[in-house]
């Protein structure tokens, strides 16, 4: 049976082993698609289809009959198309920034500065 230390030295072998290996098939991969995108004259776009971010939108307005709900951009939905829209708000609650009050290395740091004391 072997060693702890042996069966320690075969595996970090076998790790640089494995590490060279991914290396050489990295390196080899990568020819191969700067070769094939050369060949076709492939695009940027084309290999790597971008696709903005969508933001999302939280709604604006609530339909207190139905539960539907509108950002209040594009069309309005006929439950609120030609009516006052204040009545169909969404009450937003402010909430205080969490950078109001201490923050926590300070509160540490007054902490350490009382135990010095």
């Amino acid at each position: 049976m072997k060693s702890l230390q042996t069966l320690l030295a075969e595996q970090a072998a076998l790790d640089a082993a494995i590490a060279r290996e991914k290396k050489q098939a990295a390196t080899q991969a990568l020819a191969q698609i700067q070769a094939l995108i050369n060949e076709f004259g492939f695009t940027a776009q084309q290999v790597f289809p971008w696709q903005p971010v969508k933001k999302h939108v939280p709604a604006k307005y609530l339909d207190p009959k139905s539960g539907a709900t509108w950002t209040g951009r594009g069309k309005p939905p006929a439950w609120i198309a030609g009516k006052d829209r204040d009545q169909f708000l969404i009450e937003k609650t402010v909430s205080q920034p969490s950078h109001q009050g201490p923050f926590l290395a300070e509160m540490a740091a007054a902490a350490a500065r009382r135990e010095g004391r």
